[in-house]
């Protein structure tokens, strides 16, 4: 199972909310102005609900920490009935103990890689060394389809909504994809999407190898990012555990534009592992995420490349179907600029062009300038095109790579004393790697 797009890790356990609302507070027993001000309130109501949801997970897990919890929540309660009916220091209030209480809980239960975990992650290190002296382009991609899980796997897709097409709810019917009892146990479990609205798919696999599918939940949010949020439940027995005590938790989710970030489900040393990638210039990290636990110290390894990169003689134009052939001492000095990325800081602490005794400001010499947030920026260098010098920038997609074209980049120039267009030029480059390197840490996010 394979899926595109960007990635950010959130706190996850082994605890869900499945009526999070039914989990606030009983009103019918308000006895304090406050309570009957937040009862009175749907927002503050929610926020009473997901805050005793946290709590009482936080409460089952901490035993010897129990009595303390008590004491801080009967002063956290105190101190919100000071709010009276005071709205904003209510929310306040709620927000800020909802806070402390999911970060004690996400320490509580926080998945703490162990020997299996480390032999894994040096499993994984000694295929991609091994596969990079056959195939020094592709041999993460190599490594990540030989380790594919291949245990029998189910899906199936939600219901469509009639007023909206963009979103999809958990199927009212048994689906082809589930069996009876898998059937039963999910009507039994309020299923949830991993997105508060969105397009959802739902796959049922073995995540924890103990003969019982869990499910993931695949929800297609889209956005300006194009967000894809993934999110698993443990089957126990006759009802699936949604993994987070937060109710719009996703174990990771994908922003599809303005990155090149994907996730693979792969087997090692017997256990799943949900493998996302999040690459960039000259490096992809693969973090190996319990698909089934919080995840804050991760077994992640670094596959790092180095780059033969080519301005080639014969160039698109901007309708991107005709071409113009550079002048060969263009072409020449073109690709003597780009020769010298490798070496080349991304922010230059000396002028790439001479700055003029009058005319634009000082720091318009040192930088090509902020790049859109859909592409990455590699870097700047200086190109001297006849007596004329440019600022340039060597721009990509966060490493996307392909087997046909390799890394696809542009070169884009501008003069320092202008504002207006510049020039842009196509790029393409060939990897090899040249270190894997392995740590344990926490997901590092752009």
């Amino acid at each position: 199972m394979y899926i595109k797009g960007r990635y950010i890790v959130s706190a996850c356990a082994l605890l869900f909310i499945q009526q999070s609302l039914a989990g606030g507070m009983d009103c019918t027993k308000a006895a304090t102005a406050v309570e009957n001000f937040v009862c009175a309130n749907k927002g503050l109501y929610e926020l009473d609900a997901q805050m005793g949801a946290v709590y009482r997970a936080l409460f089952k897990v901490s035993t010897p920490a129990q009595p303390g919890l008590k004491r801080t929540q009967r002063l956290w309660v105190k101190a919100r009935n000071e709010c009276a009916e005071d709205i904003s220091c209510i929310d306040k209030r709620y927000r800020e103990r909802l806070q402390v209480l999911q970060a004690e809980w996400q320490a509580a239960v926080a998945n703490q890689p162990d020997d299996l975990d480390k032999q894994a992650l040096d499993d994984l290190q000694k295929s991609i060394q091994a596969a990079s002296k056959n195939n020094p382009e592709f041999a993460l991609e190599r490594t990540l389809a030989a380790l594919a899980v291949k245990t029998p796997a189910g899906g199936f897709s939600g219901d469509a909504n009639k007023d909206d097409a963009s979103i999809t709810h958990f199927p009212t019917a048994k689906p082809k994809g589930a069996t009876g009892a898998e059937w039963k146990a999910l009507t039994a479990s309020r299923i949830s999407d991993a997105a508060e609205t969105g397009l959802s798919s739902y796959t049922l696999q073995d995540l924890d190898g103990d003969g019982q599918r869990d499910l993931i939940v695949n929800t297609y949010a889209g956005g300006t990012g194009l967000f894809t949020y993934v999110e698993t439940w443990r089957r126990d027995g006759e009802r699936f555990v949604k993994r987070s005590v937060e109710p719009e938790s996703s174990l990771f989710y994908l922003n599809d534009r303005g990155a090149n970030q994907s996730a693979d489900w792969i087997s090692l040393r017997g256990r799943t592992y949900a493998a996302y990638r999040n690459s960039e210039y000259g490096a992809d990290r693969l973090y190996l995420l319990n698909p089934l636990k919080i995840n804050v110290q991760v077994p992640t390894v670094t596959v790092r490349y180095s780059y033969d990169l080519d301005v080639p003689a014969l160039q698109h134009k901007d309708d991107g179907k005709s071409t113009f052939q550079l002048e060969p001492n263009l072409h020449r000095v073109l690709n003597q600029a780009v020769a010298k990325v490798n070496e080349t800081a991304t922010t230059s602490k000396e002028p790439l062009c001479p700055i003029p005794p009058t005319g634009a400001g000082e720091n318009d010499y040192y930088s090509y300038g902020p790049a859109s947030y859909t592409i990455e920026k590699v870097a700047d260098l200086s190109v001297f095109i006849g007596k004329d010098c440019y600022i340039g920038a060597l721009i990509d997609w966060f490493g996307n790579y392909s087997e046909k074209n390799g890394l696809f980049a542009q070169l884009a120039l501008r003069k320092p004393d202008r504002d207006g267009d510049g020039l842009t030029y196509e790029v393409y480059g060939r990897r090899q790697v040249i270190e894997v390197g392995t740590s344990i840490g926490r997901v590092e996010l752009d």
